[in-house]
């Protein structure tokens, strides 16, 4: 009724193309117009204003020879102020869009090995982006984003590269093993030079305490022997007509009775003097002196 009566309805995000005569009159904006098709005014079509998406496949080759389908995704939309470019320059759209992504990937992904070419679809979309942009753009199109959302290689080749990774896996498991046992040798070695630094630490500290304590007792057993040897002097001196002997027999039953003081002082001593009395200081002197004849005739 409303076409009878020259009226027509413009939905939302779309645009119509009026014609008069079927020549290009103007754009329609969205809502209700008056349309005298009795004078030769009519409506061309439509135009969609939304955003588009086109998911092209690509077959190529990389430069290492491997076959791959690269899956692009490309996002469009006609716009407002060249709606008539968009409507009367490209007869279809999605073809046009599909030989521009077909060309710059095929430019660009044989120039890439297949490694390169996963690490770099970043920089393969935004190549395609760019070509899209600058071309459909003369058309009436903007071209809002393109992804590059998989590179499938042939499927035998997917699976020798599975193959390769999971070998590689099983590599890197060895090597971590490797590389364990090896951090547990090179703990295992400082831990036994700590011992050994430690031991001969300790060892040479053993050594300088048996010194320094060898040391002091010659130094006390020589402290002994000036003393004696000053004490025979004096007396020698403070009473005529004693000998050395003499001194050293009574300093030896002197020391004799202060040793027995000393364990009849200690209820727990287990010390027993054979033979026991005070004559036996005659025979220790006895054998001293002895003994010290024998070391200077050797």
């Amino acid at each position: 009724m409303g076409q009878a009566l020259g009226l027509i309805q413009v939905d939302q995000s779309t645009v119509a193309i009026k014609e008069s005569f079927g020549k290009f009159d103007e754009i329609l904006e969205p809502g209700c117009h008056f349309l005298p098709w009795c004078i030769g005014k009519q409506i061309a079509g439509y135009l969609s204003l939304r955003v588009q998406q086109l998911d092209v496949r690509c077959e190529t080759k990389t430069k290492d020879n491997v076959f791959v389908n690269v899956v692009a995704s490309v996002q469009y939309r006609a716009l407002a102020d060249k709606a008539s470019d968009a409507f009367y320059r490209l007869s279809n759209t999605r073809e046009q869009i599909q030989s521009y992504v077909f060309d710059v990937i095929r430019a660009s992904v044989p120039k890439m090995n297949l490694d390169d070419a996963f690490e770099q679809k970043n920089d393969i979309a935004k190549a395609v982006e760019d070509e899209l942009e600058k071309a459909m753009s003369m058309y009436g199109y903007e071209i809002v984003q393109t992804l590059i959302v998989d590179i499938e290689p042939d499927e035998h080749v997917k699976r020798a590269m599975n193959e390769i990774n999971a070998g590689n896996w099983h590599f890197e498991q060895c090597y971590a093993l490797a590389l364990d046992s090896a951090r547990l040798r090179l703990a295992a070695n400082e831990k036994a030079e700590a011992e050994k630094i430690l031991q001969i630490k300790r060892a040479e500290g053993d050594a300088e305490s048996k010194y320094l304590s060898g040391l002091g007792i010659a130094r006390q057993r020589q402290a002994i022997v000036d003393g004696l040897r000053d004490s025979v002097l004096a007396f020698s001196e403070n009473v005529p007509g004693t000998s050395a002997k003499d001194v050293m027999d009574m300093v030896l039953v002197t020391q004799y009775f202060d040793t027995m003081k000393e364990i009849g002082a200690s209820s727990k001593s287990s010390s027993v003097f054979i033979p026991h009395g005070p004559g036996a200081v005659k025979d220790i002197a006895a054998q001293i002196r002895d003994g010290q004849l024998q070391a200077r005739m050797v």
